[in-house]
């Protein structure tokens, strides 16, 4: 059975910073992109970063680039989201994803999701 199961989500103020893990367990993701996505309430889910599970330049959106950074852990099976800066519209549910081909922006490209880890910023 394949799971994604993220953690680290909480209530920061703006300017904090804040980690997310996604661990991955039930398959071989040597093939897949891991993705991270949010989506706040009333709006569609947002592409937020991506990346290979065999390494090479992740892929961060216009919005959170130069402030968050999605790294991979393959001994471990876990993805990161480090959040750092934070500003209240980053307030989301935010959704790890893995999936291996189609338009990677789009969250219709991604197989597993994971139950999602709220992230709230005050100002």
């Amino acid at each position: 059975q394949v799971q994604l199961v993220e953690s680290g989500g909480g209530l920061v103020q703006a300017g904090a910073s804040l980690p997310l893990s996604c661990a991955a367990s039930g398959r071989d993701f040597s093939n897949y992109w891991m993705g991270w996505f949010r989506q706040a309430l009333g709006t569609e889910r947002e592409y937020v970063a991506r990346i290979h599970w065999r390494g090479g330049l992740p892929v961060s959106s216009d919005s959170v680039r130069g402030r968050f950074t999605i790294s991979r852990d393959t001994a471990k099976n876990t993805t990161y989201l480090q959040m750092n800066s934070l500003k209240p519209e980053d307030t989301a549910v935010y959704y790890c994803a893995a999936g291996y081909s189609g338009n990677m922006y789009r969250p219709e490209s991604y197989i597993y999701w994971g139950q999602g880890t709220q992230a709230t910023v005050s100002s």
